[in-house]
């Protein structure tokens, strides 16, 4: 994981200005720094090379055309700037979006839910995060994939115990060990031992190490996305 010296360089992309702008005033009292702002497809682009920000904050329907300007710009950014990491934010619950903004991988992106921006302590984390090259879901997103996977006939993670699938969710949401620790109150090496058991059951023993924590879910959750 990378590390940035000092205040964390944030652009944000939201085409309605109130949002922006309040997204930016809490941000910035965190003591994160709102190098610029961007209100379309094009904008964030030109700012990203411009400004070269640790991480971009958008919003996944921009102008022109309002549909999924915000992931197409999020893969050309990480396309060009493979460092700078990408946070969306969606108003639907849709995991199709998921899917589409994490299909070529899950390193230095995060997609949260636009209520997230109420939650700044959680905001923060979710960028710092994915500024130093880790990945976030947003938590609802994950809770549903979780119920709608495992339901299915067959699924790897009907071999995970119930402990097991408490870990993979928290893994999920971008929490490392200490914080999945805290949570459910046990070891931090009994977590560790349970994360084993995880990869081993899904097959992802072998996988490399960054990223494999989301890459555990995503690969196994695809398939609920043609779930009803």
């Amino acid at each position: 994981m990378q590390e940035h010296p000092g205040p964390l360089k944030v652009l944000i992309a939201e085409d309605q200005y109130l949002l922006r702008e309040g997204t930016r005033r809490l941000l910035e009292e965190e003591g994160l720094d709102v190098v610029g702002v961007a209100v379309d497809y094009d904008t964030v682009l030109s700012q990203t090379r411009k400004l070269h920000p640790d991480v971009v904050l958008m919003d996944i329907r921009m102008p022109p055309t309002h549909t999924m300007e915000g992931i197409r710009a999020a893969h050309e950014i990480k396309t060009e700037f493979p460092e700078v990491g990408v946070v969306v934010l969606s108003q639907h619950d849709d995991e199709s979006y998921v899917w589409a903004l994490l299909k070529s991988g899950v390193a230095g992106y995060g997609y949260l839910h636009k209520v997230r921006v109420g939650d700044v302590a959680q905001l923060v984390r979710a960028l710092h995060e994915v500024a130093s090259g880790g990945s976030v879901l947003d938590p609802r997103i994950v809770e549903r994939l979780l119920a709608l996977r495992s339901r299915k006939p067959g699924s790897a993670l009907g071999r995970l115990t119930e402990a097991e699938m408490d870990v993979l969710r928290l893994m999920a949401e971008g929490k490392n060990n200490a914080r999945v620790s805290q949570e459910l109150t046990v070891s931090v090496g009994t977590i560790e031992k349970r994360i084993a058991a995880v990869f081993s059951k899904l097959g992802l023993s072998e996988e490399a190490e960054l990223n494999r924590r989301v890459a555990a879910v995503l690969i196994f959750l695809r398939e609920s996305a043609t779930v009803h």
